[in-house]
């Protein structure tokens, strides 16, 4: 290295730039407004000469005392010291144009989960030029002793503090190293470089940092994740150590893709392992006495054409989520073939209760098999012994609204009871003797509030009354129903703008935005789509990107002025146009959830979901209305749980503490309940309290005081240990709610 270089590199790494190569131009200028003007810089340079000037006068006529050296370095450094108050006054600023090129960045993620545990069963020769290459034998430290079978993980450590980390250490003369290891099922955590906080890496500590912890290997989460938080325009590529073996969350190719980064990968163990994993497939909402299919899916590798045992069971859940009561067996195959990647098993159920239970489907564990956390799946589902309630409010009949009715009025959760609809144009002796059409947009709030899903469709602003807009925003944000807006043609959703409805949308309306139609586009999936299942339309990843092609190109959507800042999850958007801010696609598909019982808000910027039935008939289309109709209507599909809603502060206590039970009250009308409207002003409660050798187990009678109209509240001293139940009485129903 030439000595010019030499002093550049050194001039960089003073002024904080890597690989400084030249300075093309420096430029000095006065930053105060009182500095300004042409002469500005004579003036200083005067000022400068008077200062100093006057300090050797100070020194040599006003301070006679002392050594004639010593009064000359008190006068500079006075002098010194007066110049630098004055250039700070003048606010100097120097502009520099250089010229530098600084490393890019290079992503280093390490598999962290347990199947880097396993100790693979190498052939001798293999292995003894496996060592040589890693210099186990000459430089073990982190890894396991020379003569014992080394895990996955120790041949990475071995890889990491070879030649004293040679390897790492190459890396970082031409990147800037940004170090991750994934081993939990929802993202990566960061790694250190260096050891007690120093910025020397330090490839020793890197190694001692890895852990094979993580219960499944979920390397699609890890991809999206990876993406979502360490966003950066120069980054060189990722560099993964792994053994590939995917056995939970989403495929990690199309996570890969969406990192627009090379990936370079560095396998670990062999080609392929063996493992089995199950997964649950059940409908969210299921009615108590009717068929519903539950389907077990089987991915294995390794495994092909061995026979397996498969078992689905329910349990019922409690009030906090816990199960309770006896097993339900949903059913169980023997001699299920392992064949392909995938091998579904259907199971049908025909449910006797109702409440929420929780599946579980459990698959034998094989030999061979090191990881079998992922041979159980569980999924929480509800089931009811009622219809759902759908309302579907629309100006004129679109093909959405026919094709909607229709796949409802044959679905079991719906029915011919279930969907109703207010279609402004029609004719008003239809709507008054025709019991699908609402005759109005506002009925009585026990009708309203009945509803677990309303649609809310192409419609004008002077059509949206205030009292509806009231009651439906009441309706999703405090007794959590679901609302879906379908953008249409005519009007669209900027006509929503001008209603109180604005504040609850998953985005902000432009007023002024109108219909963009003057090209045909193709709908993007978000990164963020996989997040909900009524986005799955098909059981692989492949068949789901068929789905939703089939759409094919959309010929228009309403455009809308930005993204909801809170609490908004972007599932579908435009492949180019964007925002108002330019950057921001924009959202063709979103959901959020508004106020605090769970209510959830869908948008939709087309009405043109229809077009998914042209190739393969309405199976997508009805599952992506059917998995959206079921996920809102969950929270508001409880009934009077919505209405008469008891809960505690806590779930488990100390003895001698108090208990505070609270309960939100309202009438047969969805009124809150005051004290007025009960007999002796207040609610009956019964608290039972764990029964001790030769005592009472009868319950001991409360009353729960209004604190404001619909909320009630008393507090309840405890003073021994068990479980404790309260039930309060509906006095509506005069049924108990515990």
């Amino acid at each position: 290295m030439s000595f010019g270089e030499t002093a550049w590199q050194w001039l960089g790494k003073l002024l904080g730039l890597e690989n400084l190569k030249s300075f093309e131009s420096l430029h000095v200028s006065l930053a105060a407004p009182w500095a300004q003007g042409a002469s500005a810089p004579a003036w200083l340079f005067f000022a400068c000469l008077l200062l100093a000037g006057l300090s050797v006068f100070f020194y040599a006529r006003c301070q006679p005392r002392g050594r004639t050296t010593l009064r000359l370095g008190l006068a500079a450094a006075r002098g010194l010291l007066l110049i630098l108050i004055l250039l700070m006054l003048f606010e100097p600023v120097l502009v520099a144009h250089y010229t530098s090129t600084p490393r890019p960045q290079l992503w280093v993620m390490f598999d962290g989960t347990d199947s880097m545990n396993i100790q693979d069963e190498l052939p001798e020769a293999e292995r003894t030029r496996l060592h040589e290459a890693l210099a186990i034998d000459t430089a073990p430290s982190a890894s396991a002793p020379t003569g014992e079978k080394l895990t996955r993980l120790d041949y990475v450590q071995a890889l990491l503090e070879k030649e004293n980390g040679q390897f790492l250490r190459k890396l970082e003369e031409r990147f800037r190293l940004k170090l991750f290891q994934f081993d939990r099922p929802d993202g990566v955590r960061s790694m250190d470089l260096s050891a007690n906080g120093s910025e020397t890496l330090n490839p020793q500590s890197v190694a001692n940092q890895l852990a094979a912890s993580g219960q499944v290997t979920a390397l699609g989460a890890a991809l999206s994740d990876l993406g979502r938080r360490n966003a950066t325009g120069h980054v060189a590529g990722l560099l993964l150590f792994s053994d590939f073996d995917q056995n939970a969350g989403p495929p990690p190719l199309e996570s890969a893709r969406r990192l627009k980064l090379p990936v370079y990968t560095v396998g670990v163990g062999p080609i392929s392992a063996m493992d089995l994993a199950i997964d649950l497939q059940a409908p969210l909402l299921m009615k108590k006495a009717e068929r519903s299919t539950i389907i077990a899916n089987l991915r294995h590798s390794g495994l092909e054409d061995k026979f397996v045992k498969v078992r689905v069971i329910a349990r019922q859940l409690d009030s906090a989520g816990q199960p309770t009561g006896e097993t339900i067996l949903v059913g169980e195959k023997d001699q299920i073939k392992l064949t392909g990647d995938t091998v579904p098993v259907d199971f049908g159920f025909t449910p006797e209760l109702t409440g929420r239970f929780v599946l579980q489907a459990d698959v034998d564990k094989l030999e061979g098999e090191v990881i079998d956390q992922n041979n159980q799946a569980e999924r929480e589902v509800t089931i009811r012994d009622d219809f759902l309630r759908l309302m579907y409010v629309e100006y004129e009949p679109s093909w959405e609204w026919r094709f909607i009715k229709e796949v409802f009025h044959r679905d079991p959760l719906v029915g011919m009871r279930g969907f109703r609809t207010f279609l402004r144009s029609a004719d008003p002796k239809v709507r008054q003797n025709n019991e699908l059409f609402l005759p109005t947009l506002t009925p009585k709030r026990s009708d309203f509030f009945a509803n677990d899903v309303i649609f809310l469709g192409d419609m004008p602003a002077s059509t949206l009354s205030t009292r509806f807009c009231e009651m439906l925003k009441e309706y999703v944000s405090t007794f959590g129903g679901g609302l879906v807006i379908v953008a249409g043609p005519r009007f669209g959703p900027a006509e929503l703008a001008q209603t109180p409805l604005k504040d609850m949308l998953p985005v902000v309306l432009d007023p002024d935005a109108r219909i963009r139609d003057q090209r045909e586009f193709r709908l993007q999936l978000s990164p963020q789509w996989q997040e909900f299942d009524f986005m799955h339309l098909g059981s692989t990843e492949e068949e789901n990107m068929k789905a939703w092609d089939n759409l094919g190109p959309l010929p228009w959507y309403q455009p809308v002025a930005r993204v909801h800042p809170l609490g908004t999850t972007v599932l579908a958007q435009h492949p180019t146009d964007t925002c108002a801010d330019g950057q921001t696609p924009q959202p063709l598909i979103a959901i959020r959830q508004y106020g605090s019982a769970g209510g959830q808000v869908v948008y939709v910027a087309f009405d043109e979901t229809w077009r998914m039935r042209r190739k393969y008939g309405e199976a997508y289309y009805r599952q992506f209305w059917g998995q959206m109709i079921h996920r809102l209507g969950l929270s508001h599909a409880l009934g009077t749980q919505k209405r008469f809603v008891v809960r505690t502060d806590r779930q488990r206590y100390q003895a001698d503490d108090k208990v505070l039970l609270t309960v939100e009250a309202y009438d047969a009308n969805f009124e809150p309940l005051t004290e007025e409207k009960l007999p002796d002003r207040k609610l009956t409660a019964e608290l039972f309290v764990p029964a001790t050798s030769g005592g009472s187990t009868d319950p001991q009678l409360l009353g729960v005081a209004q604190v404001r109209e619909g909320v009630f509240e008393t507090r309840i001293p405890v003073f021994e240990g068990g479980e404790h139940r309260i039930r309060v009485k509906d006095p509506i129903t005069a049924e108990y709610t515990e």
